[in-house]
């Protein structure tokens, strides 16, 4: 068994439903926390357990500098490395190649980019993309990638678009001559046939045409999901929404679709009721570490001063334990004195916010 999706129940375009993976199952719509280097940052793998973490995403850009895949394939992949026996997905690494700019050199073949550590010279190709993602191990992996940058003209969106169309049925290629080799083939309740799924990538920039062309020919290629990529690039957050919702238009009903890095509680509320089943953010971990907090109300920048003398939960509706425990006067403290136990409980309480707004979205679906 590699991936299996199944809808539950529908309300309108949004639909509710299960993915299972070697891993485990994951109830969709689904918000992945961001575990950048096979860590989400200032929560333990047990407190993520907790909180209801089913999947989580980590980075292959990131965790190929280092600790290195080599290093974490010896130590059973990412699932035996980071002791997370639930389901694990990761990025190819294109948008952070992307983000690097005048670091990277893109040619037919691959991206010659430095690294934002040592300046170190590396190259990444959809093969060695794939052979990366491999050694990490996650349960789903993503095609290797061009992000577009925004705004771009009609030539460069093409070229790019047929790019990334390359680059996919090469990373497929590669993909099914190695995905048995996977490191966790062996670790206790994990079927001896499970392999990884691959997950191929929709691009197209701003272009509501060229979308619907990339997903058409990327379905044409053939992958067991489809990601909608190159958005979040600084474009106005309305047209994100457009070109969301023109694309999944073009995307498999059968077939799980993944929106990579978006957005807000309010966004990934309206992402699922478009159709998407997968998203990512990190937004709120990162947020969380700059003390802006999501609550039933609104954000609450708990920094601010009014909050010294407040006795109150960050949020009186919120079931998640920093409610429950601490006031706003003491993680405003918290945040003022540096303290780490601001992160851990900034983060644990935006997280639960985000996975408690996905229980509600699949909830009201289930109830039609």
């Amino acid at each position: 068994m590699s991936l299996q999706f199944q809808i539950e129940a529908t309300r309108g375009a949004g639909r509710a439903g299960k993915l299972w993976t070697p891993h485990g199952a994951v109830e969709t719509p689904v918000f992945m926390p961001v575990g950048t280097l096979a860590s989400v940052k200032g929560i333990s793998q047990d407190l993520l357990e907790e909180l209801g973490v089913n999947i989580l995403l980590g980075n292959t850009y990131h965790l190929y500098l280092r600790p290195g895949v080599e290093q974490v394939r010896k130590l059973g992949g990412l699932h035996g490395f980071m002791a997370w026996k639930r389901a694990i997905l990761t990025d190819s690494g294109g948008f952070q190649v992307f983000s690097l700019n005048e670091l990277r050199k893109i040619t037919e073949e691959g991206v010659t980019f430095r690294s934002h550590l040592d300046g170190s010279a590396h190259f990444f190709s959809p093969e060695s993309a794939m052979e990366a993602q491999i050694g990490l191990g996650a349960d789903i992996i993503m095609a290797f990638d061009e992000c577009t940058e925004y705004p771009a003209d009609a030539t460069r969106l093409r070229e790019s678009m047929e790019l990334t169309l390359r680059w996919a049925e090469r990373s497929k290629r590669h993909f099914e001559a190695h995905k048995h080799e996977v490191p966790w083939k062996s670790a206790p309740g994990v079927e001896a046939e499970s392999t990884q799924s691959l997950f191929g990538i929709v691009q197209g920039g701003m272009d509501a045409a060229l979308r619907k062309e990339s997903a058409e020919r990327t379905i044409e290629i053939g992958f067991p999901g489809y990601a909608i990529g190159g958005l979040s690039v600084g474009e106005p957050r309305h047209l994100t929404q457009e070109i969301v919702e023109a694309t999944i238009a073009h995307l498999p009903a059968d077939k799980p679709r993944y929106l990579m890095g978006v957005g807000t509680p309010e966004e990934i509320a309206t992402f699922s009721r478009m159709g998407i089943d997968m998203m990512d953010c990190v937004l709120p971990t990162r947020a969380a570490r700059h003390g802006l907090l999501f609550t039933s109300e609104g954000k609450i920048s708990i920094k601010q001063a009014r909050y010294a003398g407040d006795e109150g939960p960050l949020d009186p509706r919120c079931g998640c334990k920093v409610c429950r425990r601490y006031s706003r006067a003491y993680l405003r403290h918290l945040y003022a004195a540096n303290e780490v136990l601001a992160q851990v409980l900034n983060t644990t309480h935006n997280l639960y916010h985000y996975l408690d707004t996905m229980r509600a979205v699949r909830h009201s679906i289930a109830l039609g």
